[in-house]
């Protein structure tokens, strides 16, 4: 169903919403840009699980298992075989939903990071350390896993081989560091990050992290090398940044913020260059818009939103074509 861009969304054109109900999220291009991966709560389902389906909307189905709850999935470059999280090996129940009492959290639960056919079949498990292991996506020429994982007790980000070998950590500050994605040539990763700025701050990051949570009310963005070294942070807006990609260019990144008002639920998807200059708003809808990915062309934008939404918050996938140069016409 096509929609209408919102009031300033000039680098949108032929919006196209693909789901109509639920909770749909992290939806990514395969390769060929011709099928979405993502993963879904449908109305009145105990929680995500992990499906394919046509970048039109059509041939949508399961690929998970149908136990546990999954995460974070993505296709290999290749297209032979496709990644996410799962944590149906600790309990095939959805693992119980955090205490929002204590404010917004994120729980950290025991998945671990698994490859399968497209179809789902083999399945084969990539991490067997306790414990959180997810966020993985992979480099473009197939060669490297980026995730984050808990194993050495905290938020850490950490590259491995597609088979799950010669693992190496990359960050070592106190603090999360993940959600994080290569640039097109695999020669930079970005990131989100927080790092306690005060023994007060680490002690309550620490405290959530043992009941295992994570607050991410301040998110900022990082750069660094595909080794680790050269990290540099990109945004200073103490806000929630997150879902960060890179454009085809290798030169701007696309992320979600709600650093109009932190405070809120009004996220939007800006652009940003490498360097940290050149910052513009390319979503106004008045609610979330989250998770955006370019195709792998740069002609199409997929990403997330509450606008049209047949119940309040619930979250649809929605695709549009790239406008490079509004006004111009690309």
């Amino acid at each position: 169903m096509f929609v209408a861009p919102e009031p300033g969304e000039r680098h949108l054109r032929n919006l196209r919403m693909l789901t109509f109900e639920g909770q749909n999220a992290e939806a990514y291009f395969s390769a060929d840009d011709r099928r979405l991966i993502f993963q879904a709560t449908p109305r009145g389902a105990g929680c995500d699980q992990i499906y394919i389906m046509d970048v039109d909307g059509g041939g949508r189905r399961r690929v998970s298992t149908g136990s546990g709850r999954t995460t974070c999935a993505y296709f290999f470059p290749d297209g032979s075989r496709i990644l996410y999280s799962s944590t149906h090996l600790a309990a095939p129940a959805c693992p119980p939903r955090p205490d929002y009492g204590q404010g917004y959290v994120w729980p950290l639960y025991d998945y671990d990071i698994f490859t399968a056919d497209p179809d789902g079949s083999g399945l084969r498990r990539l991490t067997d350390t306790p414990g959180y292991d997810a966020e993985a996506t992979i480099s473009e020429d197939g060669n490297r896993i980026v995730f984050t994982s808990m194993r050495d007790g905290d938020l850490e980000i950490y590259t491995m081989d597609p088979d799950g070998g010669n693992v190496r950590r990359l960050t070592h500050e106190v603090g999360y560091d993940g959600g994080p994605f290569f640039s097109p040539d695999g020669r930079l990763i970005v990131y989100r990050a927080y790092h306690p700025a005060t023994p007060r701050e680490e002690a309550g990051y620490r405290d959530l992290l043992k009941r295992g949570l994570v607050r991410p009310s301040v998110m900022e963005l990082w750069v660094m090398h595909a080794d680790g070294s050269g990290k540099r942070q990109l945004t200073h807006n103490g806000a929630a940044n997150f879902a960060p990609y890179f454009h085809p260019d290798g030169r701007r990144i696309i992320f979600a913020s709600n650093m109009r008002d932190p405070s809120s639920r009004d996220f939007d998807l800006y652009l940003i260059g490498v360097d940290g200059s050149g910052l513009e708003r390319v979503t106004t809808h008045s609610d979330f818009d989250g998770f955006p990915m370019f195709s792998r062309d740069g002609r199409r934008l997929v990403f997330e939103s509450n606008r049209r939404g047949a119940l309040p918050g619930e979250t649809n996938i929605f695709v549009a074509d790239w406008i490079e140069h509004p006004g111009r016409g690309q």
